[in-house]
């Protein structure tokens, strides 16, 4: 009998489930959850779910995110509960005011090292260019962070050059995050939920690039309401529309924004003037749906472009297009599931109409990438994320294409091709109330693939041979491992200490391209 009453004794259950907004129906990202009066308590990950097990029991769980009001209710553990926690804006009368001095997105437990988050209510409080709210700017004011100059949305994170900095939108990668030749992003802040920084110890699931990763979640729209927003500033016009598609299950968001400056060129009288075009637009869209109890589907997207030019003399224009599809499914209360598809697409294109040369160059990239990931709650001391990804990139470097009666010929570098694999895991391991620790690895494969011609070169730069490869047609595969190691050691409710290890390969990087350095052969 005493054997079967300490059996019994130690039988624990989980309670999961998701946190989400009450007035907008919108997942809320990195919400607590808190067991009252007990050492145990997790967060939400980046669609809201939550997943915790504790002994049978009864307990008061405490759930509350920045901003809104707490909720607060009593469960019975005697088998697995699953919970939706709908969270309610706070009251605008407040009894007491308490400031804390714990960095912003910042947690003295948690071994993750140099990670930044920021609300958009903190963007929109900072100064910006015309009245302009930039994500990438906000970001230039952290700590180890440094601009890439005046006018410009680069930034050099600790060292690293500004084409090391994964920036992703939704999981999309953005290759040029700028508009206006850098004096602003490509981020419409009234489209943006969420953005975390890693300055370094970048997780397993993040790889491709050396020095940081900026991952920016759009908003998913809200499910309870119409709303209609926009207003007119100094550079640009925006409109913001957002709704229900099924009460309470699913909804629509569309956010524009373009700048208007052009319109006013056009008035000019002197016709070198209003001939000019300077302008930039976005559209962010987003639908996301429940298809039932586990499962969830999103469907976003986001389109810009520049267009910058003197006359019909010159012309610089580039964009972005991003597609993301995602499946998110809870196989149980402890398993939880994302699928993507993914799609990235980035060109740009140079026109030169100035004397006897008449010509265009253009550069692409494109990508298609498959992600999946899985998240395995085990218990409340660890915490496994697992996964792959596979990307396919097709590189156009660069086409010259010259009108007839022009003094250059028309010319193209070849079409590049790549595939980039990678498998991951890492554990979160909470080993005692002071030490916890992160360990994992990414393992990453990054394959040249033909069609195209491929050369040795001696040391002296000569081309000593050429190798042709057919299309999908191994050339060189390049094979890395990536351990992920990080710590802390908490001290008090105020002070910790943490170290971290973490290897960083990147093999592909953004060449530069401009009229300088293109060979401009005169016809015979």
């Amino acid at each position: 009998m005493m054997i079967c009453i300490g059996s019994k004794a130690q039988d624990k259950f989980t309670i999961s489930g998701t946190v989400t907004s009450q007035k907008t129906g919108e997942t809320l990202i990195g919400a607590s959850i808190r067991i009252v009066n007990t050492p145990f308590g997790t967060s939400s990950n980046e669609y809201g779910f939550f997943s915790i097990t504790l002994p049978a029991g009864t307990y008061t769980i405490e759930i509350s995110s920045i901003g809104l009001a707490p909720t607060i209710q009593q469960i019975t553990l005697s088998k697995n509960v699953k919970i939706k926690a709908l969270l309610s804006e706070a009251s605008a009368q407040m009894d007491e005011v308490t400031i804390r001095s714990v960095p912003r997105g910042r947690s003295i437990t948690s071994p993750q090292m140099g990670v930044e988050k920021l609300t958009m209510n903190e963007i929109k409080g900072i100064p910006a260019l015309f009245g302009e709210k930039d994500i990438l700017k906000a970001i230039q004011l952290l700590p180890g962070i440094q601009s890439a100059g005046d006018g410009n949305s680069g930034f050099y994170v600790r060292g690293g050059a500004a084409d090391q900095n994964l920036i992703l939108l939704d999981e999309a990668p953005v290759y040029n995050a700028s508009h206006l030749l850098g004096f602003f992003s490509t981020f419409n802040p009234d489209a943006v939920k969420d953005v975390t920084v890693y300055k370094g110890g970048m997780p397993a699931q993040y790889g491709g690039r050396l020095s940081s990763v900026v991952d920016v979640t759009m908003n998913d729209g809200n499910n309870q309401d119409y709303k209609v927003s926009g207003g007119v500033g100094l550079i640009s016009a925006k409109l913001n529309v957002e709704g229900p598609i099924q009460e309470g299950k699913s909804s629509f968001l569309i956010s524009g924004r373009r700048t208007y400056a052009d319109l006013f060129l056009k008035l000019s009288p002197d016709s070198n003037i209003n001939k000019d075009k300077l302008y930039f637009y976005d559209l962010n869209a987003k639908m996301n749906y429940e298809l039932g109890k586990n499962d969830k589907l999103y469907l976003s997207g986001y389109f810009g472009r520049d267009d910058l030019g003197f006359g019909s003399t010159f012309g610089l224009n580039w964009g972005n297009a991003t597609a993301t599809l995602r499946w998110n499914h809870i196989f149980n209360d402890k398993l939880f599931s994302n699928t993507s598809l993914i799609y990235s697409d980035y060109d740009d294109k140079i026109t030169i109409n100035s004397g006897a040369i008449n010509a265009n160059i253009f550069s692409q990239i494109k990508d298609w990438n498959l992600k999946q990931e899985f998240q395995l709650f085990l218990n409340n001391t660890n915490n496994i994320r697992f996964g792959f990804n596979s990307i396919d990139h097709t590189m156009r470097p660069g086409e010259v294409s010259a009108a007839s009666g022009s003094s250059i010929n028309s010319s193209s570098l070849q079409d590049r091709y790549s595939w980039e694999n990678a498998i991951y895991v890492s554990n979160t391991w909470q080993t005692s109330k002071k030490i916890n620790v992160t360990y994992g690895a990414r393992l990453t494969a990054f394959s040249i693939l033909g069609k195209g011609d491929f050369y040795n070169i001696d040391s002296a730069g000569n081309v000593t041979d050429t190798i042709h490869y057919a299309p999908g047609q191994f050339v060189k595969t390049y094979l890395n491992l990536e351990p992920r190691l990080a710590m802390s050691y908490v001290f008090n409710s105020s002070t910790s200490i943490k170290a971290s290890y973490v290897r960083n390969v990147q093999t592909l990087f953004k060449a530069k391209y401009n009229i300088y350095n293109i060979k401009i052969i005169p016809v015979a």
